[in-house]
């Protein structure tokens, strides 16, 4: 029983940058990517196994890397990571060509499930936890 209790301390400290992602597994997190897009969506649990999933044809072979790092969890130490129910925000800059003042668009959609690639990564922000 006491170990169960030591084991139960340790899985909910963070000791290490990505221990943050791993108590944030099912929730929704932040994600800034590079070229001013930002994620908002469910960081998945686990990750689909090659037999029931195949890697379709054409796709790159990155898609595969989390499986073959940690089998079962959707991120790895690359933050390569499964995400669902994701709203992608891409800003972009035009500038005026009379005033030459820039004008911010930002442009939202909806995806369904998205593999983010690591090194696109900027920042990862867990949720907002009180207590």
């Amino acid at each position: 029983m006491a170990d169960d209790v030591d084991q139960q301390q340790t899985t909910n400290t963070v000791e290490e940058p990505l221990d943050l992602i791993r108590l944030s597994l099912d929730e929704r997190i932040y994600v800034k990517m590079r070229n001013d897009r930002e994620l908002r969506g469910r960081l998945h649990v686990r990750a689909l196994d090659r037999e029931s999933n195949p890697r379709p044809f054409g796709a790159p072979v990155d898609m595969l890397t989390i499986e073959q790092h940690q089998p079962g969890l959707a991120y790895d130490q690359h933050l390569n990571m499964i995400l669902g129910d994701v709203e992608e925000t891409v800003t972009t800059i035009e500038i005026d060509e009379e005033t030459y003042e820039e004008i911010y668009k930002s442009t939202k959609r909806n995806i369904p499930m998205l593999f983010v690639r690591g090194d696109g990564v900027v920042l990862v922000a867990p949720p907002l936890r009180v207590g």
